[in-house]
């Protein structure tokens, strides 16, 4: 059995006096898309970003966190990024007052050829308003850039934070589309609340529970079990779009 791009163990992390992850352990297979589900609060975006080093500086993070054979914890974030860490956070983050062009740009690492062509493929749309300012994209354009800037260079592996969260059901497609193409050379951990995304890229799963791992296994097994994914995520497991309960979704396309 190949070894894990990643590995989580007795993951614990405290904010401003609250325990929010209580020992979760996960690995991520080195191929396909591993996905971390669960319901809104249990600690999903939290994981990612202790993985990455953006806890709050009034966090706590204790456990081991290794991508192969390299310790993740106490790294400085851009350290683990030039190492071939690759996040897309929840937020999209895209600077709103620079261009398209001017995002990616940011992007770069040195030392390395940006894959523009790759980029430009996957997001004809991002080659066609380079000039236009990020801050009036749709919401779909928003998050389409922000993949875009993580696959401009090299990665190991990538976090992908609820990529289709607010997207309307024809830009869920393509993103997921993309997602689907990209899992293909790279591996991906994605938090996804949408269980029909899920059902068509995942093939693993780890779902978080009041802040612990409360289930580990094949993804469509568990989606074919409609009494487990009632219990840990609250809804069904028929073949519709179904949504996995969450926060409020944002209006956008």
């Amino acid at each position: 059995m190949s070894e894990p791009v990643l590995s989580v163990e007795n993951l614990s992390v405290r904010i401003a006096g609250l325990h929010i992850l209580q020992g979760v352990s996960f690995t991520v297979a080195p191929t396909g898309v591993t996905v971390l589900l669960g319901r809104n609060g249990v600690g999903k975006t939290t994981t990612l970003r202790a993985i990455v080093g953006l806890t709050p500086r009034n966090g706590e993070v204790r456990g081991t966190i290794r991508m192969g054979a390299q310790s993740l914890l106490a790294r400085p974030t851009h350290r683990l990024v030039r190492g071939g860490l690759g996040y897309v956070p929840e937020d999209r983050c895209v600077f709103a007052g620079l261009t398209v062009a001017e995002n990616l740009r940011l992007a770069e690492r040195r030392g390395s050829t940006p894959a523009y062509d790759k980029v430009y493929a996957l997001f004809p749309e991002l080659d066609r308003r380079g000039r236009q300012r990020a801050g009036s994209l749709s919401g779909g354009q928003q998050q389409m850039l922000a993949i875009g800037r993580v696959l401009l260079n090299d990665n190991r592996l990538l976090l992908v934070d609820e990529p289709t969260k607010g997207l309307a059901p024809k830009v869920v497609t393509e993103v997921a589309e993309v997602l689907q193409r990209v899992a293909e050379s790279v591996p991906v951990l994605l938090v996804e609340q949408n269980l029909a995304v899920v059902r068509r890229l995942a093939d693993d799963a780890v779902v978080l529970a009041a802040g612990q791992v409360a289930w580990t296994g094949d993804a469509k097994e568990l989606l074919l079990e409609t009494g487990l994914t009632k219990s840990l995520l609250g809804v069904g497991s028929g073949g519709g779009h179904e949504t996995a309960p969450t926060a409020a979704r944002k209006d956008g396309s």
